[in-house]
C-alpha cells in the first residue's frame, strides 16, 4: 500500500487536510501528515510535528516563533521541510507527496517538492495556481491544482477540489508504481523549432545506437530543466545543438535560461557535443511588447505570439566568446560543430535572417576563444542538414566510447 505525505498548516487549514487525508485513505492510501504552521497550536494531531520538521535542519523553531515575524517562520520552514522530505522518500516511506495551502503554504510545500526525484507524483492544490507559478515550481514537476476558493473551511466547492485532488494523487502513485525505468544509457538533447531537423534526425540514429534520448525545448525553462537533469546524475552524454537561451540572456529576450546555462555538464564532465543552434535569433512577445531601443531592427513574425530579433554581427560575436568561456571550465570530453551554411532554419541560405557576416563573427569568436585542446569541427552544411546530424552523433559517440 502506498504511502502519501500530506504538508500542511495544521494551525489554520488542520480540518482541510485531514478531510484530504481520509479521502486518501478511502482510496486505499496510508498517510503521513506533516505540520509546517508556526502560529497557534495545530488543529488536528499530526504524524510528523513541526518541531520534529525544524530540527531535520537544525533550526530552533521556539525561537523562531518568538519574534513573530511570518516571514521568517515561512522561510524557515521551507528551507527544514525539504531535509526532512528527502531523507522519507530516501527511506522508502513515502511514494508521493500532495500539499494545500495559499502564499505561504504553497511556497514552504513546494520547497519541498522542488527537493524530490523526477516522476515522484507531487500536488499542490493552491490559491495561487492561477497565476504565475514558475518560481513555485522550477524545474520540477509538481502539479499545480487551483483549489477555486480558499483554503478556509469545508464547503462543497472545496471538498470537490480535495476529493479529485486525492483522486489524482492516488492515480499517480499507482501509475508510477507500474512504470517500469529504462535501462539504456540516457541522453539529453535541445531543441528549437529551428534546430528540430537536426535534433529529430540525431535522436533516430542515437536510439538506433541502443541510447534513450530526452528532447529539452530551449524555451528558458527548458534549459533550466535539462542542466537540472544533467546535475542529478543521471545522464550519460549532451547533445547541446541549441544554444539560443544565452541571446535571450543577453539581449532581454523573453526566454533566458539564466546565466548558469552550459554548466552542469562541465562541471560533472560527461561527454558532450556542443552546437551554437539559433543564436542568430532573440525571442520577444508580439510586435507591440518588443523595446522601443530595438526599433529598425530585422525581426520575423514566428506566429502571431513570438516574433524573433535577429542577431548583430558585434552580438554574435560577444555570444561566441560568452558561450566559449562555460565551454573553457569542461572537465570532460567536449567536441564543438559548426554548421558553417547556417545555424537555423532561417538563417540558412535564402531565409530571412541569413547574415552570412554575423555567422562568421560568431565562428571566429569561439575559435578564439576556446581552450586549444577542445575540439572544433566544421562542418559545411546547414544545422538541419542530415550530414550535420551525422557528425553530431558520431562525435558524441567517440566520446562515450
Amino acid at each position: 500500500m502506498a504511502t502519501i505525505a500530506i504538508i500542511g498548516t495544521f494551525d489554520t487549514k488542520g480540518q482541510e487536510h485531514q478531510f484530504l487525508a481520509e479521502a486518501l485513505k478511502r482510496l486505499g492510501k496510508r498517510t503521513i501528515l506533516i505540520d509546517v504552521g508556526t502560529g497557534k497550536a495545530p488543529s488536528i494531531q499530526p504524524d510528523i510535528t513541526r518541531h520534529e520538521v525544524a530540527q531535520a535542519a537544525g533550526l530552533d523553531l521556539d525561537t523562531l516563533m518568538q519574534q513573530q515575524d511570518r516571514g521568517l517562520c515561512v522561510e524557515g520552514m521551507a528551507g527544514a521541510i525539504p531535509i526532512l522530505m528527502k531523507k522519507l522518500v530516501n527511506q522508502g516511506a513515502v511514494q508521493g507527496v500532495i500539499a494545500m495551502g495559499g502564499g505561504g503554504g504553497t511556497s514552504i510545500a513546494t520547497a519541498a517538492m522542488r527537493a524530490l526525484p523526477l516522476g515522484l507524483p507531487k500536488l499542490m492544490i493552491s490559491t495561487m495556481a492561477g497565476g504565475n507559478v514558475t518560481a513555485y515550481i522550477g524545474t520540477s514537476d509538481i502539479l499545480m491544482m487551483p483549489s477555486i476558493v480558499d483554503v478556509s473551511g469545508l464547503n462543497r466547492i472545496l471538498c470537490g477540489v480535495i476529493e479529485r485532488g486525492a483522486a489524482a494523487m492516488s492515480g499517480m502513485v499507482e501509475a508510477a508504481a507500474i512504470k517500469e525505468p529504462s535501462s539504456k544509457p540516457t541522453i539529453v538533447a535541445s531543441m528549437f523549432g529551428n534546430t528540430t531537423g537536426c535534433v529529430e534526425m540525431a535522436r533516430e540514429q542515437l536510439e538506433a545506437a541502443g541510447y534513450e534520448v530526452l528532447v529539452f525545448h530551449a524555451t528558458g525553462t527548458g534549459g533550466r530543466a535539462m542542466e537540472s537533469l544533467i546535475e542529478s546524475g543521471l545522464v550519460d552524454g549532451v547533445l547541446d545543438i541549441t544554444a539560443t537561451e544565452w541571446a535571450d540572456e543577453m539581449l532581454g529576450g523573453v526566454l533566458s535560461a539564466g546565466p548558469h546555462r552550459h554548466e552542469a555538464a562541465g562541471r560533472t564532465g560527461i561527454p558532450t557535443i556542443i552546437a551554437p543552434g539559433c543564436l542568430d535569433m532573440v525571442n520577444f512577445h508580439a510586435p507591440e511588447t518588443i523595446p522601443d531601443h530595438f526599433q529598425g531592427r530585422r525581426f520575423y513574425a514566428h506566429n502571431p505570439q513570438v516574433t524573433l530579433m535577429r542577431t548583430t554581427p558585434s552580438e554574435c560575436a560577444k555570444l561566441g566568446k560568452l558561450l566559449a568561456d562555460k565551454i573553457n571550465a569542461y572537465t570532460g570530453p567536449v567536441t564543438v560543430l559548426l554548421p558553417l551554411e547556417g545555424i537555423s532554419v532561417i538563417s540558412a541560405p535564402g531565409g530571412p535572417f541569413h547574415d552570412p557576416q554575423a555567422d562568421q563573427q560568431l565562428f571566429e569568436s569561439l575559435r578564439s576563444h576556446l581552450r586549444k585542446d577542445i575540439p572544433i569541427l566544421e562542418i559545411k552544411a546547414q544545422i538541419n542538414e542530415l550530414a550535420f546530424a551525422q557528425a553530431c552523433c558520431k562525435a558524441l559517440l567517440e566520446h562515450m566510447a
